[in-house]
């Protein structure tokens, strides 16, 4: 039993889905998993264990943030001997030249964070996903009809900030979006040798101040959970 998660050995799955949110890991548990457990709940962070397609799928939350997602991957990577680790989440745009509802496929996340260097020695401002699960999220797509797009994405330890500009390290690495996590995932992947992708709905559009309303949510996340539940599929 790891210090964070109270699963028994064996009752994580190989590969998992990670939103930020535990009422969204139940929520894709509920709606898409067959037979669906919950296997852990320490700290109200919800891991279930299912079936999808008969094959067996885990999703549990990451909370916000490096710090949290960095605990998380790194205590399934390593005591539950996860192979791979599709982070599922929400973002918002730098430009209008993303709309809301876009379905984001992460290349490469940039971070001014220090996580990486202070963790394992990685010096890299920018790092890309790892293994093979975003080309599998690339052609599941296409099979699907669901057009991605594959970016560079910004990941930021900072929600709320005083200078509204466009942060100099996002324009340094064309990225059009931001988000919080995928830096550390990818970090502590990099590290680990194992598999991490990151796949985003944009839900707000920052120039405009365009969101996604609360009512919409369910709507416009639903793809890109199927998205990833049926490249975690295939990729078992």
């Amino acid at each position: 039993m790891s210090i964070h998660i109270s699963a028994n050995k064996g009752e994580i799955a190989k590969v998992l889905l990670m939103p930020g949110d535990p009422l969204r890991a139940q929520f894709i548990a509920e709606k898409f998993l067959e037979n669906a457990e919950l296997v852990s709940k320490t700290r109200g962070i919800f891991y279930y264990t299912g079936l999808y397609k008969g094959k067996e799928i885990t999703v549990g939350a990451s909370g916000m943030g490096f710090p949290s997602i960095g605990i998380y991957s790194f205590e399934l990577f390593t005591e539950y001997e996860v192979d791979t680790i599709i982070r599922i989440g929400t973002c918002g745009a730098y430009s209008t030249d993303l709309q809301l509802f876009d379905i984001l496929n992460v290349e490469n996340a940039a971070s001014e964070s220090s996580y990486a260097k202070y963790a394992w020695e990685i010096e890299d401002e920018i790092l890309s996903h790892q293994g093979n699960i975003f080309n599998t999220i690339n052609q599941t797509a296409e099979e699907l009809s669901l057009k991605t797009k594959a970016i560079n994405v910004h990941s930021s330890d900072i929600f709320y900030r005083k200078d509204p500009a466009v942060p100099a390290i996002a324009t340094k690495y064309n990225c059009p979006a931001v988000e919080m996590e995928a830096f550390g995932l990818f970090a502590n992947a990099q590290h680990l040798g194992k598999n991490a992708a990151t796949v985003l709905t944009v839900t707000d559009i920052i120039p405009t101040h365009e969101k996604i309303s609360a009512d919409q949510r369910e709507r416009a996340l639903k793809p890109m959970m199927e998205l990833a539940l049926e490249a975690a599929w295939k990729s078992l």
